[in-house]
């Protein structure tokens, strides 16, 4: 497990490789971390770090890390130093890599306007107004659950999804299976049942 702030400060400085470093902001770290817990509980069936995400107003906020940026508002964050990279481990690294190429061109508000949409930040605010306030945290199982629906996206999106899967598709329609259901088989199978 990591701390919030390691992979906070990862997408920053992925933000400043990519040349969009105007458009990180606090709210967007903050969407990019929930959905990279999100898809790490998927995965690994544990939270990437401990710190809890609560459904505020404008989406889902880690707010150790968002007190942390908290003095920049809506303003550019700084770059971070290297060394925080020596801090993050390969296989954590890898899966913010992964969010971050799926989520990191979106504008913060698209990202925050995706997790008003999404049922565990809904979920957690149980009904409250738009403008209402609210710490209530948001369930690690509901997180995990949007994570699977993430990774689908993000597989999907791939382009070596659809070449896979239309190869996969052509060989089995031309394999020879023995497993393949006869014309018949089933209204038989179904009338032995009844009989």
């Amino acid at each position: 497990m990591i701390n919030c702030l390691i992979a906070a400060r990862y997408f920053i400085m992925r933000a400043y490789e990519d040349c969009i470093e105007a458009e990180m902001t606090n709210m967007k770290v903050q969407k990019l971390l929930y959905y990279a817990q999100s898809v790490h509980l998927a995965l690994y069936n544990e939270p990437l770090f401990e710190e809890e995400i609560q459904a505020w107003r404008y989406g889902p906020v880690c707010p150790p890390a968002y007190r942390f940026y908290s003095e920049f508002e809506a303003k550019q964050l700084p770059i971070p130093g290297q060394e925080t990279l020596l801090e993050l481990p390969g296989e954590q690294k890898e899966l913010l890599e992964e969010i971050w190429e799926y989520f990191g061109g979106y504008h913060a508000y698209r990202l925050s306007n995706m997790t008003h949409g999404e049922f565990p930040w809904r979920k957690a605010r149980k009904g409250l107004p738009p403008k209402a306030s609210s710490t209530e945290p948001i369930l690690l199982d509901d997180m995990k659950a949007l994570g699977y629906q993430k990774l689908d996206l993000i597989e999907r999106d791939n382009p070596a999804y659809q070449i896979t899967m239309s190869e996969t598709l052509q060989d089995t329609l031309a394999s020879e299976s023995s497993n393949r259901i006869g014309k018949g088989e089933v209204r038989d199978w179904l009338n032995s049942l009844l009989d």
